[in-house]
Protein backbone atom coordinates (compact mmCIF):
# COMPACT_ATOMS: atom_id res chain seq x y z
CA UNK A 1 0.00 0.00 0.00
CA UNK A 2 2.79 2.43 0.86
CA UNK A 3 4.45 1.78 -2.51
CA UNK A 4 1.34 3.16 -4.22
CA UNK A 5 1.09 6.27 -2.05
CA UNK A 6 4.66 7.57 -2.29
CA UNK A 7 4.72 8.08 -6.11
CA UNK A 8 1.45 10.00 -5.87
CA UNK A 9 2.90 12.25 -3.18
CA UNK A 10 5.99 12.87 -5.29
CA UNK A 11 3.82 13.72 -8.34
CA UNK A 12 1.66 16.03 -6.22
CA UNK A 13 4.71 17.81 -4.82
CA UNK A 14 6.18 18.31 -8.30
CA UNK A 15 2.89 19.65 -9.66
CA UNK A 16 2.52 22.03 -6.70
CA UNK A 17 6.03 23.38 -7.27
CA UNK A 18 5.37 23.87 -11.00
CA UNK A 19 2.20 25.83 -10.33
CA UNK A 20 3.54 27.96 -7.45
CA UNK A 21 3.74 31.14 -9.54
CA UNK A 22 0.14 30.79 -10.67
CA UNK A 23 -0.95 29.98 -7.12
CA UNK A 24 0.68 33.17 -5.87
CA UNK A 25 -1.11 35.18 -8.53
CA UNK A 26 -4.40 33.51 -7.71
CA UNK A 27 -3.86 34.06 -3.98
CA UNK A 28 -3.12 37.71 -4.70
CA UNK A 29 -6.34 38.06 -6.67
CA UNK A 30 -8.34 36.46 -3.87
CA UNK A 31 -6.69 38.71 -1.28
CA UNK A 32 -7.47 41.76 -3.38
CA UNK A 33 -11.10 40.78 -3.79
CA UNK A 34 -11.49 39.92 -0.12
CA UNK A 35 -9.75 43.04 1.13
CA UNK A 36 -11.88 45.23 -1.11
CA UNK A 37 -15.10 43.65 0.17
CA UNK A 38 -13.96 43.79 3.77
CA UNK A 39 -12.53 47.29 4.08
CA UNK A 40 -14.39 49.47 1.60
CA UNK A 41 -17.54 51.35 2.50
CA UNK A 42 -20.37 49.70 0.64
CA UNK A 43 -21.44 51.36 -2.59
CA UNK A 44 -24.65 53.19 -1.82
CA UNK A 45 -23.43 54.16 1.65
CA UNK A 46 -22.95 52.37 4.94
CA UNK A 47 -26.71 52.02 5.55
CA UNK A 48 -27.71 50.72 2.14
CA UNK A 49 -29.87 47.63 1.67
CA UNK A 50 -32.16 45.23 3.46
CA UNK A 51 -29.21 43.32 4.96
CA UNK A 52 -28.11 46.47 6.79
CA UNK A 53 -31.70 47.17 7.84
CA UNK A 54 -32.26 43.64 9.18
CA UNK A 55 -28.97 43.54 11.08
CA UNK A 56 -28.75 47.16 12.20
CA UNK A 57 -26.50 47.55 15.23
CA UNK A 58 -25.05 44.03 15.00
CA UNK A 59 -21.30 43.42 14.76
CA UNK A 60 -19.06 40.53 13.79
CA UNK A 61 -18.01 38.77 10.63
CA UNK A 62 -21.07 36.52 10.32
CA UNK A 63 -23.50 39.45 10.58
CA UNK A 64 -21.55 41.46 8.02
CA UNK A 65 -21.36 38.50 5.66
CA UNK A 66 -25.10 37.87 6.02
CA UNK A 67 -25.87 41.54 5.31
CA UNK A 68 -23.56 41.48 2.30
CA UNK A 69 -25.15 38.29 0.99
CA UNK A 70 -28.67 39.62 1.54
CA UNK A 71 -27.89 42.85 -0.27
CA UNK A 72 -26.01 41.14 -3.08
CA UNK A 73 -28.28 38.22 -3.88
CA UNK A 74 -31.58 40.10 -3.80
CA UNK A 75 -30.35 43.12 -5.76
CA UNK A 76 -32.04 45.47 -3.30
CA UNK A 77 -28.94 47.65 -2.84
CA UNK A 78 -28.76 48.22 -6.61
CA UNK A 79 -32.47 49.04 -6.65
CA UNK A 80 -32.00 51.34 -3.66
CA UNK A 81 -29.10 53.22 -5.22
CA UNK A 82 -31.02 53.69 -8.45
CA UNK A 83 -34.17 55.03 -6.79
CA UNK A 84 -32.69 56.48 -3.59
CA UNK A 85 -34.54 54.02 -1.33
CA UNK A 86 -33.54 51.27 1.14
CA UNK A 87 -31.24 53.69 2.98
CA UNK A 88 -29.05 54.07 -0.10
CA UNK A 89 -27.37 57.19 -1.42
CA UNK A 90 -24.82 57.72 -4.16
CA UNK A 91 -23.88 61.21 -2.96
CA UNK A 92 -20.99 60.32 -0.66
CA UNK A 93 -17.51 59.32 -1.86
CA UNK A 94 -16.46 55.68 -1.83
CA UNK A 95 -13.59 55.04 0.55
CA UNK A 96 -11.06 52.34 1.16
CA UNK A 97 -9.39 51.83 4.53
CA UNK A 98 -6.95 49.03 3.71
CA UNK A 99 -3.45 49.05 2.30
CA UNK A 100 -3.37 49.61 -1.42
CA UNK A 101 -3.14 46.28 -3.22
CA UNK A 102 -1.68 44.21 -0.40
CA UNK A 103 -1.57 41.26 -2.82
CA UNK A 104 1.15 42.95 -4.86
CA UNK A 105 3.93 42.15 -2.40
CA UNK A 106 3.23 38.44 -2.94
CA UNK A 107 4.16 38.64 -6.63
CA UNK A 108 6.76 41.43 -6.49
CA UNK A 109 9.72 39.16 -7.32
CA UNK A 110 7.97 37.55 -10.28
CA UNK A 111 6.66 40.94 -11.41
CA UNK A 112 10.14 42.53 -11.37
CA UNK A 113 11.51 39.64 -13.43
CA UNK A 114 8.67 39.94 -15.94
CA UNK A 115 9.10 43.72 -16.20
CA UNK A 116 12.82 43.21 -16.86
CA UNK A 117 11.96 40.71 -19.62
CA UNK A 118 9.04 42.75 -20.97
CA UNK A 119 6.56 39.87 -20.74
CA UNK A 120 5.27 37.17 -18.42
CA UNK A 121 2.38 35.90 -16.30
CA UNK A 122 2.92 38.25 -13.35
CA UNK A 123 3.14 41.29 -15.64
CA UNK A 124 -0.09 40.27 -17.35
CA UNK A 125 -1.80 39.52 -14.00
CA UNK A 126 -0.93 42.99 -12.68
CA UNK A 127 -2.31 44.54 -15.87
CA UNK A 128 -5.54 42.59 -15.38
CA UNK A 129 -5.77 43.62 -11.70
CA UNK A 130 -5.32 47.27 -12.69
CA UNK A 131 -8.17 46.93 -15.19
CA UNK A 132 -6.01 47.32 -18.30
CA UNK A 133 -8.07 46.20 -21.28
CA UNK A 134 -6.75 43.27 -23.34
CA UNK A 135 -6.05 45.55 -26.31
CA UNK A 136 -3.71 47.69 -24.15
CA UNK A 137 -1.87 44.94 -22.26
CA UNK A 138 1.00 44.57 -24.73
CA UNK A 139 1.51 48.33 -24.58
CA UNK A 140 1.36 48.18 -20.76
CA UNK A 141 4.09 45.52 -20.81
CA UNK A 142 6.25 47.62 -23.15
CA UNK A 143 5.89 50.74 -21.03
CA UNK A 144 6.62 48.91 -17.77
CA UNK A 145 9.68 47.30 -19.40
CA UNK A 146 10.91 50.65 -20.73
CA UNK A 147 10.55 52.15 -17.24
CA UNK A 148 12.11 49.30 -15.25
CA UNK A 149 14.67 51.61 -13.62
CA UNK A 150 11.94 54.04 -12.52
CA UNK A 151 9.84 51.20 -11.09
CA UNK A 152 12.73 49.40 -9.37
CA UNK A 153 15.41 52.01 -8.56
CA UNK A 154 16.99 49.77 -5.89
CA UNK A 155 16.82 46.16 -4.81
CA UNK A 156 15.13 47.38 -1.61
CA UNK A 157 12.16 48.99 -3.41
CA UNK A 158 8.88 48.06 -1.70
CA UNK A 159 5.70 46.95 -3.38
CA UNK A 160 3.96 50.21 -2.45
CA UNK A 161 6.82 52.23 -3.98
CA UNK A 162 6.54 50.18 -7.19
CA UNK A 163 2.78 50.76 -7.30
CA UNK A 164 3.26 54.50 -6.75
CA UNK A 165 5.82 54.61 -9.57
CA UNK A 166 3.51 52.59 -11.84
CA UNK A 167 0.76 55.16 -11.34
CA UNK A 168 3.15 57.97 -12.31
CA UNK A 169 4.42 56.08 -15.37
CA UNK A 170 0.90 55.18 -16.48
CA UNK A 171 -0.37 58.75 -15.94
CA UNK A 172 2.35 60.03 -18.27
CA UNK A 173 1.40 57.61 -21.06
CA UNK A 174 -1.35 58.60 -23.51
CA UNK A 175 -2.85 55.08 -23.71
CA UNK A 176 -2.48 54.09 -20.06
CA UNK A 177 -3.48 57.27 -18.25
CA UNK A 178 -7.16 56.33 -18.48
CA UNK A 179 -6.50 53.45 -16.06
CA UNK A 180 -5.15 55.63 -13.27
CA UNK A 181 -7.78 58.39 -13.34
Amino acid sequence: MIDHIEPRLVDLTINLKKDSKMKKLLAGAVLLACSSATYADAPGGPNCGWGNMLLEGKTGLLNHMFALTTNGTSGNATFGMTLGTNGCSVEGPLTYGGDSMVWFNGVLDEYSTDVALGHGEALNAVAVMLGVEPADRAHFSQIMHANFDALFPTTETTGQEVLNSMVVVMAEDAKLKKYVG
